[in-house]
């Protein structure tokens, strides 16, 4: 699975956090309301390596082309979980850490979860 840099990561946090499309100036002034001030080639570019890994795809009918993300934070944060579980030689012991520290809340969240899988 492919990782995200720190600002391929702020870029996704973006379109994750937008309704709908976004060019790649809304995501720029996403980004300065968080105080990052990038210009708009360095966006493009970021839009561009992401497209590439497959984590947007950009709808270029029109200009400015807008970005739109494969999948929600939700699925990728999974799919990260997943690929880390997949490396580990010994699951049981990830999975024990893993448990280990969660809160109570996140606890019975994954109590509830597993119940409805059964």
């Amino acid at each position: 699975m492919a990782t995200l840099g720190d600002l391929e990561r702020a870029v996704m946090d973006a379109l994750w956090d937008a309704v709908g499309p976004q060019s790649a100036y809304d995501v720029q002034h996403r980004l300065e309301s968080d105080g990052r001030v990038l210009a708009a080639t360095t966006v493009l570019t970021v839009l561009s390596r992401l497209e590439k890994k497959g984590f947007v795809t950009s709808d270029r009918s029109s200009r400015p082309h807008h970005y739109t993300a494969t999948a929600s934070r939700a699925d990728h944060v999974a799919e990260l979980m997943h690929s880390v579980l997949g490396d580990s030689a010994d699951r049981t012991a990830v999975l024990e850490r893993f448990v280990g520290g969660v809160s109570v809340e996140d606890a019975e969240t994954l109590r509830r979860l597993l119940d409805r899988t059964s």
